[in-house]
């Protein structure tokens, strides 16, 4: 990886705003990162659009940032990530934290064996029990208000397909969270023998919330190459 300290481009999970990231931010900030975080349109208030529509604010975001780039994506993130970084060569490399690095002509319908409906407009509903699912190991007055802070899914979203996942030729990092509730280990571990490096925290499916500190250490050592 290059010696300039590449800026961080953070991509939100379904549900969830850009501000999920203030934590995490802020330690990268004392690391001396640069970050820059977007707003997928599928998410809401106001949700609209697919996946593909998120891919292209992804790709518009890291088209706008000077110099090197790593991108990040939590959970649903991982698809518009390999949708929207595909050919862009400042991109040096992709991590995958808890999220879905699908194949070509996967959905994140498909990657499960779950049925496409017919209707793909509307919303998808916000998961089961959040406050668990999602924030296990996070201290209850930020899980609390994380958890009023959900919004709007469009179901799209999970039924578009990726068409040549950026993965192919940008190298990628899968970070494996060892307590997920969200998306089960197995599954994180099917994804990520995708990735050329594969690292692992003992945390539930938000670790930049839980533990933002560790986070921090763990993206700068992948950043660094002392991953």
């Amino acid at each position: 990886m290059s010696t300039q300290h590449p800026t961080l481009l953070l991509v939100h999970g379904a549900w969830h705003r850009p501000e999920t990231w203030d934590l995490l931010r802020s330690e990268l900030n004392a690391r001396g990162y640069q970050s820059r975080v977007v707003k997928l349109p599928t998410t809401g208030p106001n949700p609209r659009g697919g996946m593909h529509d998120d891919a292209a604010v992804v790709r518009a975001a890291i088209e706008e940032i000077d110099g090197p780039v790593v991108v990040v994506a939590h959970s649903y993130g991982g698809i518009p990530v390999s949708e929207g970084a595909t050919g862009l060569p400042k991109v040096q490399h992709l991590v995958y934290l808890a999220a879905y690095q699908l194949d070509q002509d996967e959905s994140m319908f498909s990657f499960h064996g779950v049925p496409e409906p017919e209707d793909k407009e509307g919303l998808f509903p916000i998961i089961a029990d959040p406050r668990n699912s999602l924030y296990a190991d996070v201290p209850d007055a930020e899980a609390e208000h994380a958890v009023s802070r959900l919004v709007d899914q469009r179901l799209r979203a999970f039924t578009d397909r990726v068409g040549e996942p950026a993965w192919h030729k940008i190298p990628s990092t899968y970070i494996i969270m060892d307590q997920d509730k969200a998306i089960p280990v197995p599954e994180q571990e099917r994804m990520a023998a995708r990735a050329g490096n594969i690292r692992r925290m003992p945390s539930s499916h938000s670790p930049f919330l839980s533990r933002p500190a560790d986070l921090a250490a763990l993206l700068d050592e992948v950043i660094t190459g002392r991953a």
